[in-house]
């Protein structure tokens, strides 16, 4: 039974689309949505200063994504905001643990074949150690 969904955001279209799918799900299910934003600290400046400004930067940017995705959320639709500050596949999957969540519903970027072997994708990453079911909506 879904009961709790994670749902990983990020601000892209992908992301947005993978939040409504979640809400259609969480409104079948009348399941919990779990929204989680993770500042991602692999890509932070070395400089101190530099990397204060910018995490404060990218924690605003965060709780925007955040209130934009609780304000695609209808009534009755319980949901839950969170905002981490790591490396986002391992802070996905350790969320996925916390919360203990019946699915992962996370967007695609659409990594062409070249880059996704040369960056890596988060998507592929959850999908390989996620201890439950993952969607990964297109």
């Amino acid at each position: 039974m879904i009961k709790k969904i994670l749902v990983p955001v990020d601000g892209s279209d992908g992301s947005d689309k993978s939040i409504e799918y979640a809400i259609s799900l969480a409104k079948t299910y009348k399941a919990k949505l779990n929204f989680l934003y993770v500042a991602n600290v692999n890509q932070l400046a070395i400089n101190a200063e530099l990397t204060h400004a910018i995490m404060g930067a990218m924690r605003a940017a965060g709780a925007a994504i955040l209130e934009r995705a609780g304000n695609m959320v209808p009534p009755g639709v319980e949901f839950e905001q969170i905002m981490e500050t790591g490396s986002p596949a391992s802070v996905i999957l350790e969320y996925e643990e916390i919360l203990d969540a019946d699915l992962i519903v996370m967007g695609s970027r659409g990594l062409g074949v070249v880059k996704g072997v040369l960056l890596g994708s988060v998507s592929q990453y959850i999908i390989e150690r996620a201890k439950g079911p993952v969607l990964v909506v297109k």
